[in-house]
């Protein structure tokens, strides 16, 4: 087997992306130089990884089973070297938390901040990841801590509800729905996109339209929520959004639109697989994020 850790960040991103041209446009790589890369990993492998279609690429059994195990070797990588760095910096001690969207929208930032001022020897590895890649990692120990949304199944770890989110679609003062006291998913998922670029969130957004048989159209996206609030402002398109975050640039001649839908309203926990089990220094961030249960808004 011939391949690397960047072959693997390459198939993974061009799995998650849904296409090779996205990929390589994300990886900064020429679309032949993708092609041939994943190319050599099907031929060392012995199996195809991808199904190439008019829309994209989709992932073949063999792919499936390829992103589970590159999740994990790249995922185990960036543990060691937290792990490695805090070695060089004299750091005491590194906990492993992982958040969908939602958590770091507005949850975390302010809580994090005073548990490391409060622990001047203690640092955090952070990551975004959708919620069931979440439960994943926690139940198999490649994360102390998971922030996730309550559709997640849960079953198998040990959770406390810490807040909840409401989702919002974000609109120009001018759009069609702008004076609706609240919207279903299903009559705004034809509606052209702005999204938040790389955001877990949009994962749980795409399984949501696929449930409905359809599919969303991003005409861009971007990392900073004011850039994505003045696409919105032009008329670009509408973007769906964590109530805390679309509040942030409601200021901005937008108009907020809460989603009706029952999965649109999600109840945020915190998890582990044995909160009693947990390092000292990740018992003391459990305990600050379970108190008090809190709205995002």
């Amino acid at each position: 087997m011939r391949f690397d850790l960047t072959d693997m960040r390459l198939f993974l991103t061009v799995v998650e992306r849904g296409s090779l041209t996205k990929g390589a446009e994300s990886m900064n790589l020429a679309l032949a130089s993708v092609s041939e890369r994943i190319s050599g990993m099907e031929s060392s492998l012995g199996a195809q990884l991808l199904e190439r279609n008019r829309r994209g690429v989709t992932t073949t059994p063999a792919g499936d089973a390829l992103v589970r195990h590159a999740r994990l070797i790249l995922d185990q990588v960036e543990q060691m070297r937290g792990e490695l760095r805090s070695y060089g910096t004299g750091l005491r001690g590194r906990i492993r938390l992982l958040s969908n969207t939602a958590g770091l929208a507005a949850f975390l930032p302010p809580r994090l901040g005073r548990f490391l001022v409060a622990y001047p020897d203690l640092s955090i590895d952070l990551y975004e990841r959708p919620s069931a890649e979440i439960a994943r990692a926690i139940l198999e120990g490649r994360a102390d801590l998971g922030i996730v949304a309550y559709h997640t199944g849960l079953a198998a770890l040990q959770t406390h509800v810490i807040a909840q989110d409401q989702l919002v679609a974000v609109v120009s003062e001018t759009h069609r729905i702008s004076d609706h006291q609240s919207i279903a998913f299903a009559d705004v998922v034809d509606e052209p996109f702005v999204g938040v670029a790389d955001a877990a969130l949009e994962a749980y957004l795409g399984e949501r339209a696929a449930r409905l048989g359809r599919q969303i159209y991003y005409r861009i996206q971007l990392r900073r929520i004011e850039n994505i609030a003045m696409m919105i402002e032009s008329g670009v398109g509408i973007a769906i959004l964590p109530e805390a975050s679309a509040k942030d640039v409601s200021h901005l001649g937008l108009t907020i639109v809460p989603l009706r839908d029952s999965w649109a309203l999600r109840q945020l926990h915190l998890c582990a697989r044995d909160f009693s089990a947990l390092t000292p220094h990740a018992g003391l961030l459990a305990q600050q994020l379970m108190e008090p249960k809190v709205a995002i808004s």
